[in-house]
């Protein structure tokens, strides 16, 4: 596995609740957000036009583990990996950490679908952006051979 995505986010006061900490809820928030960075870093998103077919990642399942507060004005390290690619759904691990202590951890599903049907239609992820995918996950030198490996029922 390669070194994890990192991305970094100030704590703003908004984030935080009465207690002075970040509320829970925000987390969810930072996750959808160092999801993206990665995808942008990639040349990718959760929302785009992929070699001519709309395409969206639209969340199945997210959970988070809090082990430790984030204060007001913080500067939060995020690192995105993925933890499972399968042929229509990708699971992105998170962890959360602040000067080298951890602070939560997360899992977000996400699964491709085609937009603009009702009911939204999940469909397989396109062979090109799986290979990013994969990329990210292996790195280039294991790439297709342990995305097959990877590659799990049909979700």
């Amino acid at each position: 596995m390669t070194t994890p995505f990192r991305t970094t986010r100030r704590v703003e006061f908004g984030d935080t609740d009465m207690a002075g900490i970040v509320h829970f809820a925000n987390f969810f928030r930072y996750m959808e957000a160092a999801e993206t960075a990665f995808l942008r870093s990639r040349g990718g998103s959760v929302k785009l036009v992929w070699e001519g077919q709309p395409i969206g990642f639209p969340r199945v399942s997210a959970s988070c583990d809090y082990l430790n507060p984030a204060f007001f004005e913080d500067l939060i390290d995020i690192d995105v990996r993925i933890e499972r690619l399968g042929r229509k759904s990708v699971t992105y691990a998170f962890e959360f950490s602040r000067e080298g202590t951890i602070l939560a951890r997360g899992k977000v599903t996400s699964v491709c679908c085609k937009p603009g049907t009702n009911p939204i239609e999940s469909i397989e992820i396109p062979a090109t952006f799986r290979a990013m995918l994969e990329q990210a996950r292996f790195g280039p030198s294991q790439g297709s051979a342990a995305g097959k490996a990877a590659d799990g029922p049909a979700a």
